[in-house]
């Protein structure tokens, strides 16, 4: 992936949020990492699923069937 991170919309949520919070300066690049790995963590396990099930495609189904699962796993 060469494009980077969008800081400054990840920076004008958070302060949406709470804006009394106080953040370090790379706290953004930190959400972003985590959402995709969040994101690859869910496209791997649709991925199996729709393997288990002998589909080639993933489908909304099988990513509804583990988004939970990866959920749980995701919030440690």
């Amino acid at each position: 992936m060469k494009r980077t991170a969008p800081r400054r919309a990840i920076k004008a949520i958070m302060k949406k949020q709470n804006p009394t919070l106080r953040m370090e300066t790379n706290i953004d690049l930190l959400i972003h990492l985590n959402c995709l790995l969040f994101l690859q963590r869910l496209a791997t396990e649709s991925r199996l699923k729709a393997c288990e099930e002998k589909s080639s495609v993933i489908k909304p189904e099988h990513i509804k069937a583990v988004s939970k699962i990866v959920l749980k796993k995701s919030k440690g």
